[in-house]
């Protein structure tokens, strides 16, 4: 095969550290598209982005050149220096993740879900959310004392 090809659709979820609400409304949306560039620049698509106060929900479509562990340092890294020059002192993200891999007929599904987080967590935490998605996904070595213990 003289071409490589790739289709792969990624749902990232992570917090920021002690879930501390670090994400303000004033901020969320310069965040999103900061987060949005930082994705391009490594050959990932931005599909959905958005947050709540404590954690962000992030679909994108995978690059061919870059793996998800770089994918995620990098946004992490990038962002988490970005809101620190935004004047949000002491900002950091929780250590993990989560990601989910996302089937191209289920895109608008789940970026529906993404849109209607602040709705969706007025009712559940941040934690049963990713336990729902932990047993959804058959995550057998979840582990909530260890996934949640340096947060």
């Amino acid at each position: 095969m003289g071409q490589s090809l790739s289709q792969m659709y990624i749902h990232l979820i992570f917090g920021t550290k002690n879930r501390y609400p670090f994400i303000t409304k004033e901020i969320e949306t310069s965040l999103h598209k900061y987060i949005a560039g930082i994705l391009k620049n490594m050959d990932s698509t931005a599909i959905k982005i958005n947050s709540v106060s404590d954690h962000i929900h992030i679909l994108f479509c995978l690059s061919k050149k870059h793996t998800l562990i770089k994918i995620v340092e990098e946004v992490k890294k990038q962002s988490s220096k970005w809101m620190k020059s935004q004047g949000i002192d002491g900002f950091t993200w929780q250590i993990g993740y989560g990601a989910f891999s996302v089937s191209s007929s289920k895109i608008e599904t789940v970026s529906r879900y993404i849109v209607n987080q602040k709705e969706h967590h007025k009712v559940k935490s941040f934690e049963k959310e990713m336990e729902e998605f932990m047993a959804e996904y058959e995550i057998s070595e979840y582990d909530s004392t260890h996934f949640w213990c340096n947060t």
